[in-house]
C-alpha cells in the first residue's frame, strides 16, 4: 500500500526569501510555495524566480514541494505554471477550481513536462462544490484536494465559527468525492495562530472528517498537525492486533469475530491496514536520509 504523509502543508510566501530558507529545515510533511494569494501583484515576477530557485536547488530534504500558481486567466498564470513545469516540483496546485475545464486546461499547459509531476485542486467556490464529484474524477494528473475555507465562507457566506458547522456539507462532499476517486483531501486552514486549543480542535475535526492532513500558515502549528494526523500509539497497537486477530487460522473462514470486548468485520482488518500503512510511511520518510 503506496500511502505518501500529508499530515502538515504550510503555505510559504514565495515573496519572502527569509521564509523559502526557513522552510528547508521545518518538520512539514508538505510545502506550498505560494505565488497566488500571498504575494502581492507588484511582486508576482520577483517571486516566481525565488520560487522556482527554491525548488531548483533541491535542498528541502524529504518535504513535498508544491508551487501554487496563480490562475491561468490572470496576467500570471501562464508564466507560472511554464515556469513551474521546467523546473520540477513534486506537485502544481492550480487554485479556484470550479469546473474540470480548468484541470483540462492546466495539464494541455504542462502536457510536455516531466511525468512525476502531480496536479493539486483548490476547492474554494460554490461551483466547485457543486462540481466536487466531476472535478476529483478528472483523472491525469491529479491526485489532490486542497479545501480552501476562507475563499469559501466569502463566497457562499457560511461561517467559519461555531466549529465551522456552515462549512461541514462543503467538507464532507469533497472528501466524499476525494474518496470516491482515490484522492488525498487536505483540509483548510485555521487563521488564529495563537491558539493551539482551537488549532487542535480543528485538526481532530478534520480528521474526523476523513481529511488527510491540514494547510497551515504557521511553523507553530506543524506540530499539532503532525500529531493529529498521525495513527497514535493505541491505534497502531490495535490495528495490528486486528491484522492478527483475522490472519489466525481459527478465523480464516469468519467474516465477523468478537477482539477485545468488541466485534470486528473483515473491513476493520482492512481499515487496520489502512493505519499501519500510514504509519510506516511517516516512520519511513521521518528517519530517511534527506539526501535520497
Amino acid at each position: 500500500m503506496n500511502i505518501r504523509p500529508r499530515r502538515s502543508v504550510l503555505y510559504m510566501p514565495g515573496s519572502n526569501a527569509r521564509a523559502l530558507e526557513k522552510a528547508k529545515v521545518l518538520p512539514a510533511d508538505a510545502l506550498i510555495l505560494d505565488l497566488e494569494d500571498a504575494v502581492a501583484p507588484d511582486a508576482k515576477d520577483q517571486a516566481r524566480e525565488r520560487v522556482c530557485a527554491a525548488v531548483a536547488s533541491r535542498e528541502y530534504g524529504n518535504r513535498e514541494l508544491v508551487i501554487r500558481v496563480n490562475g491561468l486567466n490572470t496576467p500570471w498564470g501562464a508564466d507560472d505554471i511554464a515556469a513551474a513545469a521546467k523546473v520540477g516540483p513534486d506537485a502544481i496546485l492550480i487554485p479556484k477550481v470550479s469546473t474540470t475545464q480548468v484541470l483540462r486546461a492546466a495539464e494541455e499547459a504542462i502536457a510536455n513536462a516531466d511525468e512525476s509531476i502531480d496536479l493539486w485542486a483548490m476547492m474554494e467556490t460554490p461551483m466547485g462544490m457543486l462540481n466536487a464529484n466531476e472535478i476529483a474524477g478528472a483523472g491525469g494528473r491529479l491526485v489532490c484536494m486542497v479545501m480552501g475555507t476562507n475563499d469559501l465562507a466569502k463566497e457562499t457566506r457560511a461561517s467559519l465559527s461555531g466549529d465551522r458547522v456552515g462549512m461541514l456539507p462543503w467538507l464532507s462532499i469533497c472528501v466524499a468525492a476525494a474518496r470516491a476517486h482515490g484522492l488525498t483531501i487536505i483540509d483548510g486552514v485555521y487563521n488564529m495562530i495563537g491558539n493551539a486549543a482551537g488549532l487542535t480542535e480543528e485538526c481532530t475535526q478534520g480528521r474526523l472528517l476523513g481529511m488527510d492532513g491540514k494547510t497551515l500558515i504557521h511553523p507553530t502549528q506543524l506540530e499539532t498537525a503532525n500529531v493529529v494526523f498521525a495513527p497514535s500509539a493505541a491505534e497502531i497497537a490495535d490495528a495490528r492486533d486486528v491484522i492478527e486477530a483475522f490472519e489466525n487460522a481459527e478465523n480464516a473462514t469468519q467474516g465477523v469475530i468478537s477482539l477485545n470486548g468488541r466485534m470486528v468485520e473483515r473491513l476493520h482488518a482492512d481499515i487496520a491496514r489502512c493505519t499501519i500503512a500510514l504509519a510506516d510511511a511517516i516512520d519511513a520518510m521521518e528517519h530517511k536520509p534527506a539526501a535520497e
